[in-house]
């Protein structure tokens, strides 16, 4: 991997969006060698369709972070393939990155005019994939865990209920409101069914987004960056999480990137 540069020195004037929000600190003081980082969810291929969060206005957002260093729902091994495809054809060809259109379309592109770096961060695998799917299906089928299902499917539907049209507003989406409404509809899939997933359940998967995410962002520690973190909107809560555990980051406020 490629050294990471300043872009623009941190001027000890910086403003700090977040400075009012309980997501917005570490328990660090901000110093020009801390890093920024913004938590922004995704909701992929419906950015193609959403007027409230469509591709343009991601752009604008991602703009507006300014970020040195982006860490993206691709996994590690992809990330090389994916931005090699497009420098040499001007499209990515990269069947996990193909899914994203925020990569396909936006962060890949301008990685180069924009001068950040695209780096990944998801664990997921094929494999996990492949046996998450099994696993749901036996699950699903299996009269004696017939109440266990129903309740995780309860929980999916007061979700979507409670979101009331606003999944792809970016500025309800990057409130705490929104987080707590993913961690109650996420409560039952992972009490139940954690064990029996593995690597794919939801505490596992996102322990493993998380130590990629946080080995990046060690690799960059004290050099006063800015990282952007994107992944889907369910994932925000539980990188959130993890990341108030770390005194080198100033968590910033990304909802006032859509201000």
């Amino acid at each position: 991997m490629p050294p990471i540069t300043r872009r623009n020195a941190l001027g000890a004037g910086l403003a700090l969006w977040a400075s009012a929000h309980p997501l917005a600190s570490c328990g660090a003081p901000v110093s020009g060698t801390t890093t920024r980082v913004h938590v922004m969810g995704t909701i992929h291929r419906r950015h193609r369709t959403s007027a409230d969060y469509s591709l343009a206005v991601l752009k604008a957002a991602i703009r507006r972070a300014q970020p040195d260093v982006i860490l993206t729902e691709i996994p590690p091994s992809s990330v090389a393939r994916a931005l090699a495809t497009f420098n040499e054809t001007g499209k990515v060809d990269e069947a996990r990155t193909n899914v994203f259109p925020e990569y396909t379309d936006v962060v890949i592109p301008l990685a180069g005019p924009e001068g950040w770096q695209v780096i990944g961060t998801a664990a997921w695998t094929p494999e996990i994939a492949q046996n998450r799917r099994r696993a749901l299906a036996a699950i699903r089928q299996d009269p004696r865990r017939a109440d266990q299902w129903a309740e995780h499917r309860a929980a999916t539907r007061d979700f979507v209920r409670a979101l009331a049209g606003r999944s792809d507003d970016p500025r309800f989406v990057h409130t705490n409101e929104f987080d707590r409404l993913v961690a109650t509809s996420r409560e039952p899939y992972a009490r139940y069914f954690d064990a029996d997933l593995g690597p794919g359940g939801w505490t596992q998967i996102n322990k493993a987004h998380n130590a990629l995410i946080n080995a990046a962002l060690d690799r960059i520690t004290g050099q006063g960056l800015s990282a952007l973190v994107t992944f889907g909107t369910a994932h925000k809560y539980k990188i959130i999480e993890s990341l108030m555990q770390r005194s080198d980051i100033a968590l910033e406020d990304t909802r006032a990137l859509f201000e």
